[in-house]
């Protein structure tokens, strides 16, 4: 197996709002080896920021590499990166795909990389991108105890919580959950604080008040504050998370169910202006504000 189990040569590709300051912390590590980006530019700021070089293509990056890290934004992105990855790939290597697609899609990634003697994680990410700066995201992972323990080095260098969920596709299915209770805690605060601001209540104290007991989540304390003033700083796109919640809606409906938040906070983006799906989730707050026509929003 090429490299060392304990400082596993590592690859990156993706480097948007998440993947980018993930692959700063894997080079404070010392762990990164290269990188590629489907818009080479970006790759190239990062080689002249870091001196980590960019791969001329996937094929390359992944023969020089223990552990490739992918970060992509859709299901049929992250298995064309694959097919580009595996004329490269040694036997014995891992991908660790840290991007949200579903459980099946994983599944079926982990077999195409099987079929060539390599190793496959899916490593959905939790905390937005401050947990992605900080090193501090929680990641949800499916797959082979043993090729876990070999990508440990590298998924502990992104974030502070990595817990096995089970096979292949078990990292997905618990991310897909986790993203429907985002939705449920997004609704539940923007409404919440718009409601309370058209009761005429002080809203920094509400806040305070609010953070202090049962209703205190990470969302209001991080957020809260912001979206009363109309701002909406990025942590997670508005277009992410609705992207996200199709695909929990597709597994949910090969169960043959519906689930009413997840189809409420769709049509809710939707209605939102075209220009939010690039704003963090909290500019729901906007929506909600609308359905008080005395608000000052």
């Amino acid at each position: 197996m090429p490299g060392t189990q304990t400082s596993p040569r590592t690859g990156f590709v993706g480097l948007g709002a998440m993947g980018l300051p993930m692959a700063r912390n894997l080079h404070r590590h010392g762990l990164l080896e290269a990188t590629w980006n489907r818009s080479p530019e970006k790759a190239a700021a990062f080689a002249a920021e870091t001196g980590v070089p960019a791969a001329g293509s996937l094929a390359e990056l992944a023969a020089c590499c223990d552990v490739v890290v992918t970060c992509v934004s859709a299901d049929q992105d992250l298995l064309d990166v694959l097919e580009a990855l595996k004329s490269g790939m040694q036997p014995g290597a891992v991908v660790a795909d840290c991007s949200t697609v579903a459980a099946g899609t994983a599944r079926e990634a982990a077999g195409r990389l099987a079929a060539c003697g390599a190793g496959f994680l899916d490593c959905p990410v939790s905390g937005g991108t401050e947990g992605a700066r900080a090193g501090t995201l929680s990641i949800m992972v499916g797959g082979e105890p043993e090729v876990l323990a070999r990508a440990r080095p590298v998924l502990e260098a992104m974030g502070s919580s990595i817990t096995h969920m089970g096979p292949a596709g078990a990292g997905q299915a618990a991310k897909a959950t986790n993203q429907v209770m985002v939705a449920g805690i997004n609704q539940a605060v923007t409404e919440a604080l718009a409601f309370g601001r058209a009761q005429g209540l002080p809203m920094d104290e509400l806040i305070a008040a609010l953070e202090s007991g049962a209703a205190g989540n990470w969302f209001l304390s991080k957020r809260g504050r912001t979206m009363i003033r109309g701002e909406f700083p990025l942590g997670f796109k508005v277009g992410l998370h609705a992207k996200d919640l199709e695909i929990c809606r597709r597994m949910a409906g090969e169960l043959g169910v519906k689930l009413p938040l997840v189809e409420m906070t769709l049509a809710h983006y939707a209605r939102l202006p075209a220009e939010s799906a690039d704003e963090d989730i909290s500019a729901l707050f906007r929506l909600k504000s609308d359905m008080f026509p005395d608000s000052d929003d």
